[in-house]
């Protein structure tokens, strides 16, 4: 009780300082406003643009690989050329694949042709993405349909003239009238709409069924070559849930290796892609960003500190006497320490707070101008932990020079 007496007393005469002397106070605690402001809006604005960025890579799955062509990459000395003659991913490769992979719960054959217009009698909508895929292409990714159904088995088999659409096509094409049973002219052949796809609005990487429609593979070998690299072939491998990344993705590999006869010591002709290179990237880009934060808020912060201490051994030269008179009434050393340490971090943790006003309100003016911006609790917790640690490092040694006074020459200076 006694120990929790003597720290409130040091908080009031910390209190009590900051008070009788505002004008300094307030210029004091600039130097830290603006670090503060600095560091935690560099991170907001970093966390809310990755935190975006990962929710469109999650939809990727965590078990689900991608057989292609070209790694994922392409920043900085991408090696293109070392790719540029491999072949694209086959159809042999996808059926071979279907029949000898034990890991797989689904496994899909994909193709993506250039946006096109879509047609239904006066209306159109351009910029279409169309895609073709096979059987399995519904449990390779996750479908959600606000009308209709996927395609059966006997429509994918005999290539049926059916698609999905999405809802943006959807709602351009029909008008809010139900789509399910009309026809839409698709590069000049017609194809009969059998589900609709659940609206999922755009992300950030522009992932989305909203303005896309996916027709049967088998249908589409009709009207394109869906081997050409101009469709960007792919093969999509969803592992079951229990099973190992590592362990579905060395399948895979071994079973591509095999299909496309390799031998021991040559490098693979193929990619394997998966949610994890992307997001490593995202990591080790942020990684930079953070650090941008720091060194730009730094500078501020190491200002501030540097204007804190001067001010904290001005505090102690004023109050010198009072000191000198505390110390004579059996006032002890880390009670002074104390008062005076107090009084920094208090300066600091008032600095800290309004940074991270400013924060907030410069997130609600980015959000009010289109672009959402969030302040996350860690951030808020890192804006105060930063103030405490800079105003105790700023506020030991003038708190220590003044414990360490003699009372009868504090008193009479």
């Amino acid at each position: 009780m006694i120990i929790l007496k003597l720290i409130g007393e040091s908080f009031r005469f910390a209190f009590d300082a900051l008070r009788q002397n505002k004008l300094r106070t307030m210029l004091s605690l600039l130097g830290i406003t603006i670090g503060i402001f600095a560091i935690i809006f560099v991170f907001s604005a970093a966390d809310t643009f990755r935190s975006k960025l990962q929710a469109s890579i999650d939809k990727l799955g965590s078990k689900t690989i991608f057989v292609q062509k070209w790694p994922w990459g392409g920043f900085g000395d991408y090696p293109w050329w070392k790719y540029v003659n491999r072949p694209e991913p086959s159809l042999r490769d996808y059926e071979l694949l279907r029949d000898r992979l034990e890991h797989a719960e689904g496994l899909s054959y994909e193709i993506w042709a250039n946006e096109r217009t879509i047609k239904y009698r006066s209306n159109s909508v351009e910029g279409v993405g169309i895609r073709a895929a096979s059987q399995d292409f519904n449990k390779t990714w996750t479908l959600d349909f606000q009308e209709g159904r996927y395609f059966t088995d006997n429509e994918g088999r005999a290539g049926s003239p059916v698609v999905l659409i999405g809802a943006l096509v959807a709602e351009g094409l029909f008008n809010g009238q139900p789509a399910i049973g009309k026809s839409i002219i698709v590069m000049g052949r017609k194809l009969n709409v059998v589900g609709v796809f659940k609206k999922e609005g755009e992300d950030i990487l522009g992932m989305s069924q909203d303005k896309n429609i996916v027709m049967p593979l088998n249908f589409a070998k009709g009207i394109m070559d869906i081997e050409s690299d101009r469709y960007d072939p792919s093969i999509t491998v969803r592992g079951y849930e229990h099973i190992a990344l590592e362990e579905i993705e060395s399948e895979i590999q071994g079973t591509m290796r095999s299909i496309r006869r390799l031998r021991p010591g040559v490098e693979d002709d193929f990619s394997l892609n998966k949610s994890t290179i992307a997001s490593n990237q995202l990591d080790s880009m942020f990684s930079k960003v953070d650090l941008a934060g720091w060194v730009i808020g730094g500078f501020s912060i190491l200002v501030g500190g540097f204007g804190i201490a001067n001010i904290m051994f001005v505090s102690v030269k004023e109050r010198t006497n009072i000191i000198g008179i505390q110390k004579s009434l059996g006032a002890k050393n880390y009670f002074i320490m104390l008062q005076f340490l107090f009084e920094a971090i208090a300066l600091c943790l008032l600095g800290g707070l309004l940074g991270l006003l400013l924060v907030y309100l410069a997130t609600l003016a980015a959000s009010a101008a289109g672009f959402e911006m969030i302040l996350f609790m860690k951030n808020i917790m890192l804006g105060i932990g930063v103030s405490v640690i800079i105003g105790t490092i700023s506020g030991f040694w003038p708190a220590y020079a003044a414990s360490r006074l003699d009372p009868v020459e504090a008193i009479r200076s």
